[in-house]
C-alpha cells in the first residue's frame, strides 16, 4: 500500500480502507503494549480498540509535516502513549481502590524491536511471570524497565512516592529474578 503518511491523511479523510489498514497493521503492536498492562486478553483487546477509536478520533492533531521516518517513529510513540493511558483507564475502571493519573509527557520516540526467536521467547516468558506480579509492581515495572520512565514519573502518575516507585520495582525485580531462575 502507500506510505504512512499518505494512510494517514486518508484516514484524516474517512477514508475506511486506510483506517483499516492502519489498525490491521498496528494491531500486533498496540496489542503487545496493552498486554503488558492487562492481566486479561479481552481486556487488552478492548484497550487496543479504544485506543484507535482515539487515534482515529484526534488524528488531526498528529502533525504529518516530516520525512516518513520520522512520522513513523512520531506515530509509533503517539500510539504507544494513547495505549499506556487507555491501559491505565481500564485498571481504573476494573480496581476502583486503585487511582492512577493519565500519562501526560511529549510523544517520545520508540527504539526498534529485536525480532529474533530466542528473544521472543523470553519476551513472552517474562511477561508471563510478570502477570503473575501484584498489579503496582507490574505498573512500575512496565512503566520504568520496559517504557523508560523515571521514578519522579512513575510518582507522579501512580500517587504514590518515588521511594515506593523504587521499591515497588526492587521487588519486582527480585520476584521476577526469582520466577525467571527456576525457567533456567
Amino acid at each position: 500500500m502507500n506510505s504512512l503518511t499518505t494512510i494517514l491523511k486518508n484516514c484524516l479523510k474517512q477514508d475506511r480502507i486506510s483506517q483499516q489498514w492502519l489498525y490491521e497493521n498496528y494491531y500486533g503492536y498496540a496489542l503487545k503494549i496493552a498486554f503488558r498492562y492487562c492481566d486479561v486478553y479481552e481486556d487488552a483487546v478492548d484497550v487496543v480498540n479504544d485506543s484507535f477509536v482515539n487515534v482515529f478520533k484526534s488524528l488531526q492533531q498528529f502533525n504529518l509535516n516530516d520525512t516518513e521516518h520520522a512520522i513513523e517513529k512520531r506515530f509509533l510513540g503517539w500510539l504507544r502513549k494513547i495505549l499506556i493511558n487507555k491501559a491505565l483507564d481500564k485498571i481504573r475502571s476494573n480496581n476502583n481502590n486503585f487511582i492512577l493519573q493519565s500519562i501526560d509527557s511529549d510523544v517520545y520516540e520508540i527504539s526498534d524491536d529485536n525480532n529474533n526467536a530466542d528473544t521472543q521467547l523470553l519476551y513472552k516468558e517474562m511477561i508471563a511471570y510478570l502477570k503473575e506480579l501484584p498489579t503496582i509492581y507490574q505498573l512500575v515495572f512496565n512503566m520504568f524497565v520496559i517504557d523508560g520512565y523515571t521514578h519522579n514519573e512513575i510518582a507522579s502518575m501512580l500517587h504514590i512516592t518515588e521511594g515506593n516507585s523504587r521499591s515497588n520495582l526492587s521487588r519486582a525485580k527480585q520476584m521476577l529474578q526469582k520466577q525467571l531462575t527456576t525457567f533456567f
